[in-house]
This record gives C-alpha cells, structure tokens and sequence, in this order.
C-alpha cells in the first residue's frame, strides 16, 4: 500500500473508466470491412490512440474526414456492453469536481455517449481528440488537462491503462497511476507507470484538504 499525493487527478476513460472494448472491435471491423481491408473480421486497434491517427494509419487513400465520421457515428450509436469499471464510480463521486478530468483520445461525442451509458459523472470540462493537435503518446493532451483544472503537470497524477497514455503522462510531467485492464500488470510497469492497481477499487481518497491525499494497493 502507497500513500499518493497530488492536486489534481487526470482519467484518461477507456480502461480506466469504462469497459468499452467490445464495442470499438465491432465498430472498428464493421469500418474495416466497409473500407476493403482483407483482414476486417480480425482487425484489432492499438488502445489508447486516436481515430483520426489510426484512420490515417490504415486507410491512407481515404477521405480522412469521412472516414473519421463513418466510425465515430459507429461508435457513438453503438454503446452495448459499455459499463462502469470496478471502482471508478466510487472514487469520482468521492473527487472535488475541481480536481479532475478526463483526458481521452475520444472524441467529445463519444466520450459524452460512453459516460451517459455507464451513468458516471461528468467533470466540469473535460480534454477530447477535438480538442488537442497531436494524441497520446504526445505530451499534448495531458498538458492541457493539467492546465484545465489548474496546476503543473508535476502536481497532478494521470490515471491510464495503455501504454501510450502511460507515455503521454510522463512526458507531460506528471506521474502515472497504471490501471490493469486492457493491458496486464507487467506491461503497464514496463510503460513506466509509478504505481500499478488491479482497478480502482485499490485506490481510495483519503483527504482532499489542500489538496488529494489517495491511498492505493498496488499489485
């Protein structure tokens, strides 16, 4: 068990918030097969990264644009099996709601679809894929949700599942509370995660005066 420190606390949302895998491979195959990849039935996404980067990825000769808005639509609609994952409803609805965010390689739609299926709270505002010139793992996104609620990076604590995620926090400056979910315990530690929890069940608020004071039982 560690006693953490921080001022603010940033989530990324998939892996970490809500279980969502299901529903992107159904939707990412469905765009695969639509744009003529050979491998469509099996076509699995790097997590934690973009759609705007993974369509540039794999459909280079598409229209960016449209094929952006065939997967977000796909996605956005498609909010089956989309739940809450262990503990995060109890730690966010313990959080100050001036003391954390979400940032994710979402989009604002998508993102405010998966929450509203999973009945989480919403922060005041939140950094999304719209909001943000370069994804994870590029420092981007977690810089500016630093800046969103405040504080310096190297005061806040990124809350991630993925490897690029794990990446991006770091290299913003902040230290990373590693989730396992859609990675195991040894891969988030060999991404550099400072801490590493089984899910956010192992991570508890202790005190939020000047500041948050969390406990967490690493694995």
């Amino acid at each position: 068990m560690a006693e953490i420190q921080a001022q603010g606390l940033l989530f990324d949302m998939d892996g970490v918030l809500v279980s969502s895998i299901a529903s992107a491979e159904r939707c990412w195959q469905i765009w695969a097969k639509h744009y003529g990849m050979p491998n469509w039935s099996t076509f699995k996404i790097p997590h934690g990264v973009r759609a705007m980067d993974l369509v540039k990825q794999f459909a280079p000769n598409e229209d960016p644009v449209e094929a952006l808005k065939f997967i977000e639509d796909l996605e956005v609609n498609d909010v089956e099996g989309i739940d809450v994952l262990p503990g995060a409803r109890a730690l966010l609805e313990s959080l100050p709601l001036d003391r954390w965010t979400i940032v994710t390689s979402a989009s604002t739609r998508l993102m405010e679809a998966r929450v509203k299926a999973a009945n989480l709270p919403l922060p005041k505002s939140c950094i999304t894929a719209d909001m943000v010139q370069k994804g994870k793992p590029d420092p981007e996104p977690y810089r500016k949700g630093a800046e969103l609620l405040g504080f310096a990076p190297e005061h806040c604590i990124v809350v991630e599942d993925a490897p690029s995620g794990i990446q991006a926090g770091h290299a913003a400056g902040a230290r990373v509370l590693g989730v396992v979910s859609s990675h195991t315990a040894e891969q988030v530690a060999q991404s550099g995660a400072d801490w590493v929890v089984a899910s956010l069940e192992s991570a508890k608020l202790l005190s939020s005066e000047g500041g948050l004071r969390l406990s967490v039982t690493t694995v």
